[in-house]
C-alpha cells in the first residue's frame, strides 16, 4: 500500500523522514510511505510556490497507484490552494483516504463538501517527534492501512461528525469550502491563541448560519494558550456551554483531538 505524503502548507524538516520511515516499516511493513519532493522545498513561509504546493498535491492524489494522501504537517497555506487543485481532481482522486488536521482542515473541509475521497482528522507525520509519537502517528496509519479502530475517536457513536481547528472552522465560515455538517457532530480545537480569541472564535461558531441544524458540539484539546492581558476568568467549559446554549445545539462533552500526542482520528461522516 503506497501513501503519498505532500506538505501544502509550511516544509518538513527532513528529520522526519527516518523515525517515521523506520516505524512504518516494522509496525506496518505493507506501507510503503513516498515523500513528495516539494515537502523539503522552501518558498519564504510556504513549502514551495502555491502552484508547486497545488501540483504537488494533484500529482499524488490523481495518481491511481497511490491508496492514500497523508498530509505531512499544518501550518498555514493550504486555503491558498483550494481554487486551483478542486477542479482538477480526477477519478483515482475519489478513492483514497486523506489524513491530516490543523491547516489541513481546509483540505479535509473542501474534500468533504464534494464528495472526494474518505477525508480524516488525524495525526501526521511529523507528530513522530512528539513524545511517545510512534502511538500517536499509528492512530492514523492503522486507520489508512489496516482500518484499525483503536485510534479512532473514542466517542464516536454512530452519528456523522467532522473535526476542525477552531480557526480553521472561522476561517471556512461564509465560503463555498465549508461542507454541509447539519445532523454531524462537530468536534473542535485549538492552539496558541490567547482566551479572548477563543471566545470570539466561539461566537463566529455558533453565529454561523451555515452550521445551524449541526447535531452538537463536542471540545478537544486547547493548548499553549497565549496570556491574556489583562487576564482571563472564564474556564474554557464554561465558555463553551455558554455558547452552545446560543446556537441551541447540546454540548456533549470533551473530545481526544488536538495539537497533542492524544490526537485522535475522526473520519468526516459516518465510521
Amino acid at each position: 500500500m503506497k501513501i503519498g505524503i505532500v506538505a501544502p502548507a509550511n516544509t518538513v524538516d527532513a528529520d522526519v523522514v527516518a523515525p517515521i520511515t523506520a516505524f512504518a516499516a516494522i509496525a506496518y511493513p505493507e506501507v510503503d510511505l513516498v515523500f513528495h519532493p516539494q515537502c523539503f522545498e522552501n518558498d519564504g513561509h510556504f513549502a514551495g510556490p502555491d502552484a508547486r504546493r497545488a501540483a504537488a498535491f494533484l500529482e499524488i492524489a490523481n495518481d491511481p497507484g497511490f491508496a492514500a494522501v497523508w498530509f505531512a504537517r499544518g501550518g498555514y497555506g493550504s486555503n491558498r490552494l483550494l481554487a486551483e487543485v478542486m477542479p482538477k481532481l480526477g477519478p483515482a482522486a475519489r478513492h483514497k483516504d486523506y489524513v491530516g488536521y490543523s491547516d489541513m482542515g481546509f483540505l479535509l473541509g473542501a474534500l468533504y463538501a464534494r464528495g472526494i475521497g474518505r477525508p480524516a482528522h488525524g495525526p501526521m507525520p511529523v507528530d513522530i517527534n512528539r513524545k511517545d509519537g510512534d502511538a500517536t502517528v499509528s492512530r492514523s496509519l492503522g486507520w489508512m492501512a489496516r482500518r484499525e479502530t483503536v485510534g479512532i475517536e473514542p466517542g464516536l457513536a454512530g452519528q456523522p461528525a467532522a473535526a476542525f481547528n477552531l480557526t480553521i472552522l472561522g476561517n471556512l465560515i461564509g465560503t463555498p469550502w465549508l461542507p454541509d455538517l447539519a445532523d454531524h457532530v462537530l468536534m473542535i480545537e485549538e492552539v496558541s491563541e490567547p482566551m479572548y480569541n477563543v471566545d470570539r472564535l466561539l461566537f463566529n461558531m455558533a453565529d454561523a448560519t451555515q452550521l445551524k441544524g449541526i447535531a452538537g458540539v463536542r471540545l478537544g484539546a486547547v493548548t499553549a494558550v497565549k496570556d491574556n492581558e489583562p487576564g482571563w476568568n472564564e474556564p474554557i467549559e464554561v465558555m463553551i456551554e455558554r455558547w452552545c446554549r446560543d446556537m441551541a445545539v447540546p454540548y456533549l462533552g470533551r473530545a481526544e483531538i488536538g495539537h497533542t500526542q492524544t490526537n485522535h482520528v475522526v473520519p468526516f461522516g459516518l465510521v
